[in-house]
């Protein structure tokens, strides 16, 4: 697989976020489904036990192994099929993750993206989020899931990141 690093910063009203996007030949619906049904996150990331509409969920991420920890998590906002946010885990180690879809000309986007607490947190967790976004295309498409081995060497793109300037200062 041909690999690259894709995040790119984006400041928003609440921080500075790591922002992936990712397009697919497949209606906005099949997309959402792919993100949101515990069965078929099991194929790219993990699962969750709960029902989202009760704002809060337990996600396992499972592609770190059988016995990867359960999380809490927050359902902020969740308007199918086109956004969801969540707050993943407890203080201090939360993480804000938005994901917002879109759909034209029979392609949909995905916009990922994870609220950071410093610019320097873009080398731990941009190659995470590479990968399992690489994953969740492999898995759509029916293709062999890619390894880690191929995004471990992505820190240095990451450190290397322009932050955006907030206008005015």
């Amino acid at each position: 697989m041909n690999a690259k690093p894709t995040g790119h910063f984006e400041r928003k009203a609440d921080g500075l976020y790591l922002q992936f996007d990712r397009l697919f030949h497949a209606p906005i619906e099949d997309v959402w489904f792919s993100l949101t049904n515990p069965n078929a996150l099991k194929a790219w990331i993990g699962t969750y036990t709960g029902r989202p509409e009760t704002g809060g969920i337990r996600f396992q991420m499972t592609a770190e192994g059988e016995d990867a920890p359960w999380e809490n998590v927050s359902v902020l906002q969740c308007e199918p099929p086109h956004r969801f946010h969540l707050d993943v885990g407890m203080e201090p180690e939360t993480w804000r993750l938005h994901a917002h879809l879109a759909e034209g000309s029979s392609l949909t986007t995905l916009t990922f993206a994870h609220r950071l607490a410093s610019p320097a947190d873009a080398a731990e967790y941009g190659p995470g989020w590479d990968y399992y976004l690489d994953r969740l295309a492999a898995a759509r498409a029916g293709a062999p899931l890619p390894g880690w081995d191929d995004y471990a060497g992505f820190s240095s793109y990451y450190r290397a990141l322009h932050v955006p300037v907030v206008a005015g200062s």
